[in-house]
């Protein structure tokens, strides 16, 4: 495939697979306005092909990184979609080794962008920098800039490139999904203790160069408050991922459509895991839920209530305690944890105030409101029932710099 010089002027659409199913929604579809197309089947989700008719274009060398393809529904009827970007790994390129991807999840409702780096030989964090200006150039100057929800973005790679993307969440916590696959070089052992992005890892059980312990180091990094999963795929070795992988896309897609979209209809394939042909290891921290979205159906007890820790004194409904994740020029990001007291809660509030010209820009895992200098969150549908000293936690982003924080709670 040669290198494109600018976007394809004809659109070539091609109905791929299945033709376009209906958008009538039951009940539940109606929990998140993104969802789109019809309810999910175990047959759907194996499928080469969505319900969206496709098509896609060539995208210039420019604007940070070396061109590539874009794939996106025709549809116009549907709004914005969701958009990834991927990057391929070390010396290779997106044309030779991902571009199967391309068609396939844009079929299942998703702009997708492949891209093609600077230099072949250019490591994770070249490859982070320009995932994330894929994602500027998608949404603000693309010719399909207003096909795409910029509040709805995910970025993916493999190998060097899955280092990169996740590098790329480290940088931009407002991503809503991360995807490695087999993700690392060599020497390169990623922390991945401060991301706010949900991450799933995939990887080969027979992979010698990023090998199943390599993915476990880098799992076990993922903090406890945000969703994460990690599936190795039996047989499967380092290229596997370069190759159309039905195994992989049956679990790449309900963690797209669920966190992208914040459509639970498809956690139901990844807690549990519904279909454990072809994995050798599945983790996740189900019942998965979007941090944006209505809660997942609960499939087990939810681990945001915590393992039981020393309760806070007698006499205390819950207690709040405060600790600064992360610091930049211009801002950082806090991180709050609410301990119930000797007996079960039903709900908390956390106040603070605020202070040396702080402001809170995003929460996750609570719900912000704030008056004058006090910031004030709530629990959310999923967090808010604690039993007798037990702990969830939510996140902020604020501008300002940190200070001292002693954060109240009461219940309700």
């Amino acid at each position: 495939m040669k290198q494109p010089t600018r976007w394809l002027t004809a659109a070539l659409a091609v109905v791929l697979g299945l033709a376009m199913a209906t958008t009538t929604r039951d009940a539940a579809a109606a929990d998140s306005p993104y969802q789109r197309g019809p309810d999910p089947t175990p047959a759907s989700v194996v499928a080469t092909r969505g319900p969206f008719a496709t098509t896609q274009a060539a995208v210039p060398a420019g604007n940070g990184f070396n061109g590539g393809y874009v794939y996106y529904p025709t549809d116009t009827s549907q709004g914005t979609w969701g958009a990834v970007a991927i990057v391929p790994g070390y010396s290779a390129l997106f044309a030779n080794e991902e571009a199967w991807m391309g068609p396939w999840l844009a079929s299942f409702g998703f702009v997708v962008i492949g891209i093609e780096t600077n230099s072949r030989t250019d490591g994770a964090d070249a490859r982070a920098t320009q995932l994330l200006a894929a994602l500027d150039y998608l949404t603000r100057t693309s010719p399909i800039r207003n096909r795409v929800d910029a509040n709805r973005l995910g970025v993916m790679g493999h190998s060097a490139g899955g280092a990169g993307t996740l590098l790329a969440a480290l940088r931009r916590p407002t991503l809503k999904a991360a995807v490695g696959l087999a993700p690392g070089t060599p020497g390169n052992n990623l922390n991945m203790s401060t991301t706010q992005v949900p991450t799933m890892l995939l990887s080969g059980q027979n992979d010698g160069t990023v090998t199943p312990s390599y993915v476990q180091g880098i799992y076990n990094t993922l903090p406890a408050g945000v969703e994460h999963a990690w599936a190795e795929l039996a047989g499967n070795d380092h290229l596997s991922f370069t190759r159309p992988n039905a195994t992989e896309m049956r679990l790449l897609i309900p963690w797209l459509k669920t966190f992208l979209d914040n459509d639970t209809r498809y956690t139901q394939f990844l807690c549990p895991l519904a279909n454990s042909t072809g994995v050798s290891r599945y983790n996740a921290t189900c019942p998965l839920v979007p941090p944006d979205g209505p809660p997942a159906p609960p499939t087990s007890a939810p681990p945001t209530t915590g393992t039981p820790t020393t309760p806070p004194p007698s006499g205390a409904a819950c207690t709040a305690t405060y600790r600064t994740v992360n610091t930049w020029s211009g801002g950082f990001q806090g991180e709050v944890t609410v301990t119930a007291g000797t007996t079960a809660i039903n709900g908390w509030t956390v106040r603070w105030e605020l202070n040396n010209g702080q402001r809170i820009d995003q929460v996750w895992n609570g719900t912000l409101s704030t008056s004058g200098s006090t910031a004030t969150v709530r629990n959310v549908s999923y967090n808010g029932s604690l039993a007798s000293g037990a702990t969830t936690s939510f996140g902020f982003l604020a501008s300002g710099t940190p200070a001292t924080t002693s954060p109240t709670c009461v219940s309700p």
